[in-house]
């Protein structure tokens, strides 16, 4: 098997010399259209022998195999200043004006991930060497699929730290708790209208496959997961996300989840699941909040998904859903929402989990919603979820992990207040206005008591923080 760890390690550090690379969102972005096409390539060989009247909708001139004098595929193929000029005057051309007049699934997915992705690399030599990398693997060997597929997670998690892309990736750990508590069923449509990197669809598809014992099964699991996303870069990785989940064609739709009225989603349209962790603290582009009633018209992108979501489910349908505290107060139109949410579903459950979860994208504390439409709210539990023992905060190298939610996988089946759960009656809620940021009433009040040494020395801190200002004010006057 291929040493896939150092296959990619080598290409992060050719692509590290490469000019045309700025930051860690360009390098995944880039190192993402070209695993796409490799991957995408692998597949259809193995469903060219598996369907000889399978024809790649990939030109023969644009494909990746691996055989003499082809551009990707041949280690000893073009290179220098001739691989960048057709990478950038020949292939992406090709590709984002790829036929899709024959309805062919696959070169939509093909055209609609290169019209929003660049080659931003510089050296055509470094192009090669990546090329000739990328070649190591073989995505139609299984252990090298399983082995990539794992590591691919390890890329999406970069993300996090890659300034706004970050908003794009949903801790492993979040995606795989809120799956196992939703528990889809084979047979139920699942939806995520914001899927980010899917890592909510790949969690659904891993949930599903240990039930899907035949070839229908494992169809219907396809066409019954969805997603939706209107940025070209996570779009792109959710698509090779699902490949790799040996899902043949994805499922995943590129547009914005806001950009249709309300009504124009009908019983046809709705689902049995959501999934998902919606934009929040995002400004709603296009003037879509002209798309909902005027009661709930708002620039907060995630109110708008949550009124969304409501009406997307069928009756009787289940979501898991990420949002900030912002959500859970506030009034006018925030009020409203909430409001629609407690008399239209059965809110039964909110998960409060710390400011750091999201670290270092966001610092905003969120929470974990979970809801049945058809019945109304009569009474929500909440379970404050604690960092573990001696850690101050999540961050990077120690993200929130999944075995910290086994106490309310536990405490979900057999529900008692205690220090850290608490459940609140829909009369209170309505009371404070359908306010839902409700503090845990049972937590203990943290106090230390200082010594008199300690505080002596906080005193000449404080004293000698405000000498330093007030000499800098002196200097400022002069």
């Amino acid at each position: 098997m291929s040493n896939i760890s150092g296959i990619l390690k080598s290409i992060r550090d050719i692509m590290w010399q490469d000019t045309g690379l700025n930051g860690d969102a360009q390098r995944i972005e880039q190192l993402g259209w070209m695993l796409f096409l490799k991957i995408f390539s692998d597949k259809d060989l193995e469903l060219e022998m598996m369907d000889r009247k399978y024809k790649s909708p990939i030109p023969a001139e644009f494909h990746w195999v691996k055989k003499k004098g082809n551009w990707a595929g041949d280690d000893e193929g073009i290179t220098g200043d001739e691989l960048l000029e057709f990478v950038d005057r020949k292939l992406f051309p090709a590709l984002r004006n790829i036929n899709v007049s024959t309805g062919n699934r696959r070169a939509l997915i093909v055209r609609e991930v290169f019209e929003g992705n660049n080659n931003y690399m510089k050296s055509g030599i470094n192009i090669r060497k990546v090329l000739n990398k990328l070649n190591e693997i073989d995505f139609n060997i299984a252990k090298d699929l399983h082995a990539f597929g794992e590591l691919y997670e390890t890329i999406l998690k970069e993300l996090q730290s890659a300034g706004k892309s970050g908003e794009f990736y949903t801790p492993r750990a979040i995606t795989q708790f809120i799956t196992d508590i939703v528990d889809p069923k084979q047979g139920e449509k699942i939806l995520d209208p914001a899927c980010g990197t899917g890592g909510f669809l790949t969690c659904a598809i891993e949930h599903l496959k240990k039930k899907a014992n035949n070839v229908e099964a494992r169809k219907a699991l396809q066409e019954n997961t969805a997603g939706w996303e209107y940025k070209p870069l996570p779009y792109l990785l959710a698509t090779t996300n699902l490949i790799l989940n040996d899902i043949e064609v994805p499922n995943i739709t590129f547009r914005d989840a806001l950009d249709q009225p309300l009504t124009n989603y009908t019983e046809k349209n709705r689902v049995d699941v959501i999934i998902a962790n919606p934009p929040f603290g995002g400004i709603v582009a296009n003037n879509n909040e002209n798309n909902f009633p005027l009661s709930y018209r708002t620039k907060e992108s995630a109110d708008l998904f949550l009124i969304l979501m409501i009406h997307l489910l069928k009756a009787g349908g289940r979501a898991g859903i990420v949002l900030p505290d912002g959500s859970l107060t506030g009034d006018g139109v925030k009020q409203r929402v909430r409001q629609r949410l407690l008399e239209e579903c059965n809110l039964h459950t909110i998960i409060r989990l710390p400011n750091s979860v999201f670290q270092p994208y966001a610092t905003v504390a969120t929470n974990l919603l979970f809801f049945e439409k058809g019945k109304p709210t009569k009474d929500i539990w909440y379970y404050e979820h604690r960092m573990p023992e001696g850690v101050k905060s999540y961050n990077k190298t120690k993200p929130i992990r999944l075995e910290e939610f086994d106490p309310i996988k536990k405490w979900w089946k057999k529900r008692a207040e205690s220090e850290i759960c608490w459940k609140v009656p829909i009369s209170t809620i309505k009371e404070r206005g359908y306010d839902l940021d409700i503090k845990n009433p049972n937590k203990q009040e943290e106090t230390h008591e200082y010594s008199s040494k300690e505080l002596m020395k906080m005193l000449e801190v404080s004293f000698n923080k405000s000498n330093s200002l007030l000499k800098q004010l002196k200097e400022a006057v002069k």
